[in-house]
């Protein structure tokens, strides 16, 4: 695959806002002209050039008037604000944390207002927190339809889960609910509260909510979750049982046995660092590669922890060890054939859950090989959907 960026991180983060272009998050031309601009390696430079991308279609459009004018450039602008976002976290008193997400929920928000039938946000009663959430209707009529329940992972938010299979499943004429839990983007943000292992008291409330519309056929719920949310989504269904079928994306099993957890090169590595301030010296330095800089970065952010200890002691939590025994309902269990974050992980889940998954790789020759396949994602979707309408709707 060509590289977008000669940092490995980079390279992964603008091929997944490219593939924000297959349901109009993004333009082909603008994330390839953005690329070209970014320095490798330097977190200020990939926040500075989006920020000035999405600040020039904001401009643009105040001159727009046509309905369809303004939603693409919204849904573009609201892209290019989230990653603007993204390498910021290792300062928490940084403004722009808070004021480039307002901004790109504002932007997304004038979007879906003007979808063929509008999403609309909501907050949910939660465990010690609200559970925000994003219902996109397939139709105003009042058939009951099936309904997918979609989950981003350790740094995504809901609105990027619109584009990358939200949009497709409209497509298909099923309801879509995207959904935040504690340590996602607007849990952590505005309300502080970092990520938990027990996500099942995260999922019900979402579940309880669907059982309220007359449009969700709730014998026929699909869940998904993709990176870290994979696991997340599985350890739910052990307990939450009105689930008909899960999506694990990329399939992780145990969060602590990944790469990204390597006691050389990983994580791990920094066990030894006892208070935040020595942490923070590490997220700016080029010596250390940008994906552990990152990762140790916005994990420590998101699961609001000031030490790598702490941080590693909580990540010892999310497994599927002992839980996977405990799901009945089936799993569409995805490997990425290039994942450098998760490797083996699938594998592993596959083994622990019998002939309750469902095992598929996604291959480099379909270009679907990317941790979670970003860029394939009309490929993928279909796989995916296809699987959910044979196991589950036409079943």
């Amino acid at each position: 695959m060509a590289r977008l960026s000669s940092d490995e991180s980079f390279h992964f983060e603008l091929l997944r806002l490219l593939a924000h272009s297959s349901h109009g998050g993004a333009d082909v031309g603008e994330v390839l002209a953005m690329s070209a601009e970014i320095i490798p390696g330097d977190f200020e430079s990939f926040s500075a050039v989006f920020n000035k991308r999405a600040d020039r279609i904001l401009e643009q459009r105040k001159s727009m008037t046509n309905d369809i004018s303004i939603r693409d450039a919204m849904f573009r602008a609201s892209t290019y604000y989230r990653a603007a976002d993204f390498y910021i976290h290792g300062n928490w008193d940084d403004s722009r944390i808070m004021s480039l997400w307002d901004k790109q929920a504002a932007c997304f928000d004038e979007a879906m207002a003007r979808l063929p039938f509008p999403g609309y946000r909501k907050e949910l009663p939660g465990p010690g927190c609200n559970i925000s959430i994003i219902f996109f209707p397939a139709s105003n009529d009042n058939e009951k339809r099936p309904t997918l329940i979609l989950g981003s992972g350790y740094d995504g938010s809901m609105e990027e889960m619109y584009h990358l299979h939200g949009a497709a499943i409209l497509e298909r004429g099923w309801n879509v609910i995207c959904y935040d839990g504690p340590g996602q983007i607007c849990t952590r943000r505005y309300q502080g509260v970092g990520f938990t292992h027990e996500w099942e008291h995260v999922l019900t409330p979402v579940v309880d909510f669907l059982e309220t519309l007359p449009t969700v056929d709730m014998t026929k719920l699909g869940l998904m979750g993709i990176s870290m949310s994979g696991l997340l989504a599985a350890r739910a269904v052990a307990f939450e049982r009105r689930i008909a079928a899960v999506f694990s994306i990329d399939g992780l099993y145990n969060f602590v046995d990944t790469p990204v957890f390597d006691p050389d090169h990983g994580l791990a590595s920094f066990a030894h660092i006892k208070d935040f301030d020595s942490a923070a010296v590490l997220f700016n330095n080029p010596s250390i590669p940008t994906t552990a800089r990152w990762a140790l970065s916005h994990g420590l952010w998101a699961f609001n922890v000031k030490t790598p200890a702490e941080y590693l002691d909580k990540a010892k939590m999310f497994s599927l060890v002992g839980i996977a025994d405990k799901i009945e309902c089936p799993v569409f269990v995805a490997c990425a054939e290039d994942d450098h974050f998760f490797k083996g992980q699938p594998e592993a889940m596959r083994d622990a859950l019998g002939d309750r998954a469902h095992y598929h790789v996604f291959t480099s020759e379909d270009a679907a090989g990317e941790h979670c396949h970003v860029g394939a994602a009309r490929h993928c979707n279909h796989v995916l959907f296809d699987w959910f309408e044979k196991e589950i709707i036409k079943a």
